[in-house]
């Protein structure tokens, strides 16, 4: 659709009287359109940026997955107009990564770590009262008492099974209509006897510091009591952790590409251009991210009705990986344009400080899940 041809001769800028030579005042950069327009303007204009920023991002992803190298380098030759800008790009697809990865892993199971909702009604179901159940409880807990050891193993697998038994009888009672039996408490801690205390840190932050280690004590003893409340700690660890991981990665951005400066410093580019190049390996490392969570999704999906298609799959991951690993070498060598061995033995040191590097992110967003 052509745009109406609109003449500015005798406009002035409501907002400093300059004239007007566009749309956009050229002295302090106001539009000359008011907001007081009818409500249907404002869902043309909606639409109109929605089209166009729909059609940014079919010029950015295809070249983005498939041309190692090609969106930095048109950012560099000042050609951008037509992408998504490098950083929106980035954080886009690292939410969209971290959060179709939590919902693919926590429906899969391959978030639990052993701590199991304790579901159904187990040796229960055959008690008639609520003072059958609560009897019939009692006996259990004081069996496994009985057949406890002395080790602080064989405690805590103890506790474990206290936990899931209770539960077990709190899903009988709930269908007996009667009260539930109170939950085990993780049991108090006296933080004062060894509280953080960093003499140079204000005492705000001390206390912020340890009110998060007690976070964290009292997280981790849930998780290892068994039952539903070990579970539900699990999932509320989990997804703090995904919570923070997009922000560690914005962390991680400029570390990175400090590193490509340092490896690359006799090539005398920018810092930003550095940056540049992580901002698009990473936008690329999440659009593979979460293609092969994709896919994982969809073998997990279709596999219990045609089993068939699990291998193809299956392949489709590890070519998937194997591109990852290659794109990222061709991309360093397209954008740095030194020769194949220099490229090669780079590529093996910026991987292998990267991996220290992100162990250390990971790390980090795993103690901020553990203290929230």
């Amino acid at each position: 659709m052509k745009k109406e041809i609109v003449s500015f001769e005798g406009v002035h800028c409501a907002n400093c009287s300059a004239p007007m030579q566009g749309e956009f005042c050229h002295e302090c950069g106001q539009s000359i359109h008011t907001v007081l327009r009818p409500m249907h303007h404002m869902v043309e204009d909606t639409l109109d940026m929605v089209l166009h920023v729909d059609g940014r991002v079919i010029h950015t992803l295809p070249p983005l997955f498939l041309k190692p190298g090609f969106l930095t380098l048109e950012c560099f030759s000042g050609r951008r107009q037509r992408y998504v800008a490098p950083f929106r790009l980035m954080f886009v697809l690292a939410l969209l990564a971290f959060f179709v990865s939590h919902l693919v892993m926590g429906s899969s199971g391959l978030l639990e770590f052993g701590s199991k909702a304790s579901v159904g009604t187990g040796e229960f179901a055959k008690d008639t009262t609520p003072d059958a159940v609560r009897a019939h409880f009692e006996q259990m807990r004081q069996d496994i008492e009985k057949s406890k050891g002395q080790s602080d193993q064989k405690a805590k697998h103890y506790n474990r099974l206290v936990n899931v038994e209770r539960d077990h009888a709190n899903h009988r009672l709930a269908e007996l209509h009667a009260p539930a039996m109170p939950n085990v408490t993780v049991e108090d801690m006296d933080f004062t006897s060894f509280a953080i205390d960093i003499p140079w840190l204000p005492a705000a932050i001390n206390h912020s510091l340890n009110r998060s280690r007690a976070r964290a004590v009292s997280n981790i003893r849930e998780m290892s009591n068994g039952g539903e409340q070990a579970a539900e700690a699990e999932e509320r660890v989990v997804a703090s952790v995904f919570h923070a991981l997009p922000q560690t990665m914005f962390v991680l951005m400029p570390l990175f590409a400090l590193l490509l400066k340092f490896t690359y410093f006799f090539k005398r580019r920018l810092y930003m251009e550095h940056l540049i190049v992580a901002l698009h390996s990473h936008a690329f490392l999440f659009l593979s991210l979460l293609l092969s969570m994709m896919l994982y999704a969809l073998q997990a999906w279709l596999t219990p009705h045609a089993a068939w298609v699990g291998t193809p799959l299956r392949l489709l991951q590890w070519a998937l990986w194997v591109w990852t690993l290659v794109y990222l070498l061709i991309m360093q060598k397209k954008v740095y344009r030194q020769g194949w061995f220099m490229t090669i033995v780079k590529y093996l040191f910026v991987g292998w400080c990267y991996t220290i590097l992100a162990s250390v992110a990971l790390a980090f967003a795993a103690i901020l899940g553990v203290t929230n």
